[in-house]
């Protein structure tokens, strides 16, 4: 099987596209040549798999620059390279605006020009096999990448898929990092609207006003900055899905205007008097108890029941820790590939600390947990001295972390690094962030007397 990476070559000059052809070739390249734009589709549609598009700005037929656009909407897959002989800076931005990959002069150094391709086709290699590895597990968004095995965890993907294909409005709710945002997508995707867009917002990110402009878009000259008209999300969102994560934090002015686009699919932008109609669909998702922030007054009652039509709670990792080794075998191998590392597993004492932890930030910090212990470990198994400090607080001392010294718990932590690293106090510098002078200080204060590395 040829695994070269092809490249389809667009210029008029034909002694220079054959030069170019013949120098490319000599690095492995599989080259294919067009003459114009024209042509060049031709062969994008003939020749399915082409990697790399390396296209002159003056062509018989147009612009290349131009044509970016259209190259790329041919062969989606493909990165684009301009060149020109008459390079401006103006051009170059504006290739790279359109989606250009890279941007030079002709008469640029060969090894330069080859060294820009060999970057691109990386980026095309790696792009073809996250493809891949996504066909071959499924849905990247799909229920199937909730992992789990837990009653509890399967009883709220049960639910979620009942809801799924509806367009009913779904309040998630549930601690900081439990994974609202995977079930929001879940939800989108497993619903006739998968096709459309799923557009995202954190209502904590923005001021009110700010808030406004991002949700309901608005019209040029509508206040001071505004010198264009601009989309906002509800119509980005147009007969796709609208996910609000941390609708809790969103302004009680807002609320009201939010609460009228869910009853009526109707909004006004910013600045401007005619109604706006869009067909979206609303999930939701909070970490607070919205039921009472209600009581108090912070959030209005008629949005809140508008919202929780349909209520899932996605449990926290505390209440289910069978799960536990399933995720930390994921992110293990996750992490493991990204940084090309060997890691069979865990050693049973690390998988003990996993479970027996509280996992306050959840999945989230458990996954946090996890990329460090692989870009620490320097062995094939993960080993408990690779945890960071607030999980590898001795189980002795589990009931009084609240009283133990900052003292305490730093000599605790530079011991354990030094174990780690066998002694090696640069090592352990480095890993602990701290100066190598400080380490020998500390380590003279503590008491702490580790053999030299030899």
């Amino acid at each position: 099987m040829n695994t070269s990476p092809s490249l389809l070559i667009i210029d008029d000059e034909i002694i220079f596209r054959q030069l170019l052809a013949r120098i490319i070739g000599l690095e492995g390249f599989t080259i294919f040549q067009a003459e114009s734009v024209g042509q060049g589709l031709k062969i994008l549609e003939k020749q399915k798999n082409i990697d790399l598009i390396l296209t002159d700005v003056k062509l018989p037929d147009g612009n290349g620059i131009a044509f970016i656009e259209k190259l790329r909407a041919a062969s989606p897959g493909s990165e684009v390279i301009v060149m020109t002989a008459f390079g401006t800076i103006h051009d170059g931005v504006e290739a790279m605006k359109r989606g250009a990959f890279d941007y030079f002069t002709k008469g640029n150094d060969n090894e330069q020009i080859i060294l820009a391709l060999n970057r691109a086709a990386d980026k095309v290699r790696l792009q073809k096999r996250v493809t891949e590895l996504e066909n071959r597990l499924g849905s990247k968004y799909g229920f199937e990448t909730i992992l789990g095995s837990s009653k509890i965890i399967l009883d709220t993907i049960r639910m979620a898929e009942k809801v799924a294909p509806t367009d009913s409005t779904v309040l998630l709710e549930g601690e900081t990092g439990v994974g609202k945002e995977l079930f929001a997508q879940a939800l989108h995707h497993a619903s006739p609207r998968k096709s459309k867009p799923f557009v995202a917002v954190n209502c904590s990110a923005f001021s009110k006003e700010l808030m406004e402009s991002e949700l309901f878009g608005h019209r040029k000259g509508a206040f001071t900055g505004a010198v264009a008209d601009k989309k906002g999300l509800f119509e980005e969102a147009n007969e796709g899905t609208l996910f609000l994560d941390e609708i809790g934090e969103m302004n009680p002015d807002l609320q009201a205007k939010l609460l009228r686009v869910l009853e009526t699919q109707t909004f006004l932008k910013v600045g401007e008097a005619k109604e706006t109609h869009v067909n979206v669909r609303f999930i939701a998702a909070t970490n607070r108890n919205l039921k009472n922030e209600v009581e108090h007054g912070h959030f209005r009652e008629d949005l809140y029941y508008r919202l929780s039509s349909f209520k899932l709670s996605v449990p926290c990792l505390r209440e289910r820790k069978e799960d536990i080794e399933t995720l930390a075998e994921h992110f293990m191998k996750l992490y493991a590939s990204k940084i090309q590392k060997k890691i069979r597993g865990m050693e049973s004492d690390f998988l003990k600390k996993l479970k027996d932890y509280q996992w306050k930030g959840n999945i989230r910090e458990l996954k946090n947990a996890m990329e460090r212990a692989v870009i620490l470990s320097d062995r094939e198994t993960l080993s408990v001295d690779l945890l960071p400090p607030e999980i590898l607080i001795p189980d002795s001392c589990s009931g009084e972390k609240s009283t133990m010294s900052i003292a305490a718990i730093e000599k605790w932590h530079i011991e354990n690094v030094l174990n780690h690293t066998n002694g090696n106090k640069a090592e352990a510098a480095r890993i602990l962030e701290i100066g190598l002078a400080t380490l020998y200080r500390k380590i003279e204060d503590y008491g702490l007397h580790k053999r030299p590395v030899e």
